[in-house]
């Protein structure tokens, strides 16, 4: 029996739709303050996150994955409530949002739990999300108080 939630997923956005897709896909995502990298030489931010695999949920598996999202374009970094001297922070990613401010140019925002937040400031939006191989079985489903 086939299970294409297994497959592993690649994405790319180059639009404020494409990027809520990713968004989508990377809601409740878990990762450490170590697992993001910021590459002004290059405009890359980039980080490795642990993914809830929403898809598995239909086809009662609760699983999650080894997942990685770069941007590139972009020209600052900027976050809130984010301690960078604490490699071991967990970060818990809600959304991915996007606000336009000169066409293509905007502000791409990475929303964590507790208020925490990543600005990027891109030239236009380039991203994608790969996942990486490893998948393993999630302890638990995430809930939201305010969701189904």
């Amino acid at each position: 029996m086939s299970d294409d939630a297994a497959d592993p997923l690649k994405l790319i956005a180059l639009d404020a739709d494409d990027l809520a897709i990713v968004s989508t896909h990377l809601q409740d995502a878990v990762l450490k303050v170590a697992d993001i990298v910021w590459l002004p030489a290059e405009k890359r931010f980039a980080l490795a996150a642990r993914r809830f695999d929403w898809e598995g949920v239909s086809q009662g598996q609760r699983r999650r994955r080894l997942s990685a999202l770069h941007f590139d374009r972009v020209l600052t970094v900027r976050s809130t409530k984010i301690d960078k001297a604490a490699p071991d922070q967990v970060l818990s990613l809600l959304a991915i949002g996007f606000a336009e401010r000169d066409t293509p140019a905007g502000d791409v925002t990475l929303h964590f739990s507790d208020g925490a937040a990543i600005r990027l400031e891109v030239e236009c939006i380039e991203a994608q999300m790969k996942d990486l191989g490893p998948v393993w079985e999630a302890l638990a489903t995430p809930g939201h108080p305010d969701g189904p």
